[in-house]
């Protein structure tokens, strides 16, 4: 799951929407920066990409792009399960998907001291480029691959992926829905754990 999906799962807490927005961005030696609750956004976010990655379904979506994007394939998937979250947000949240994008840019604005060096750096151009909300079109997944594929250091094809997204784009989607719910409860029973 990539930006999108991370913040939507983490409930209503700020700090743990903070936490999970940052799990790519911090180690374990870095959690010490960082109050409680913020860590437990932190680990929420790794918990979550170590369910997806090993989730079959999501293995299904992977298996369809590894013979083009290796092991870049994870790594595109993610990306593609934002862009069909953003695409059917009204079945996931009474919020209009705007209003929650401009209320999540905002947030995070609000605590950009706390923010890793790299995140203070991307976030500027996630609000310019509204990332969030133009996750649910194909040109706005195409600008995020284009810069993924840039800030690489390996010749990704990342991309050329919107293609793949738009040939298979209702296998992905069936593999989406039938996925995401079940995230979904992993997520809540991981808030009520803590």
């Amino acid at each position: 799951m990539n930006f999108l999906a991370h913040i939507y799962l983490s409930g209503e807490s700020d700090e743990i929407k903070i936490g999970n927005f940052i799990g790519d961005f911090v180690k374990a030696s870095d959690m010490e920066h960082y109050n409680e609750v913020i860590n437990q956004g932190i680990r929420m976010h790794w918990a979550i990409d170590e369910f997806t990655d090993h989730h079959p379904i999501v293995q299904e979506s992977k298996e369809r792009l590894r013979p083009k994007y290796g092991h870049y394939s994870g790594v595109i998937v993610d990306i593609y399960y934002d862009h069909f979250l953003a695409r059917n947000w009204n079945d996931y949240h009474s919020d209009d998907l705007r209003l929650y994008v401009n209320n999540q840019y905002k947030m995070l604005e609000s605590h950009i001291s706390i923010l890793p060096k790299k995140v203070v750096h991307m976030l500027p151009f996630m609000i310019k480029h509204d990332w969030l909300f133009n996750y649910q079109y194909f040109d706005g997944i195409e600008r995020v691959m284009h810069g993924m594929a840039n800030r690489s250091n390996f010749n990704s094809k990342m991309e050329q992926s919107v293609v793949e997204l738009k040939k298979h784009h209702k296998a992905f989607e069936k593999e989406f829905q039938e996925f995401f719910p079940e995230l979904k409860v992993f997520c809540d029973t991981f808030l009520e754990r803590k």
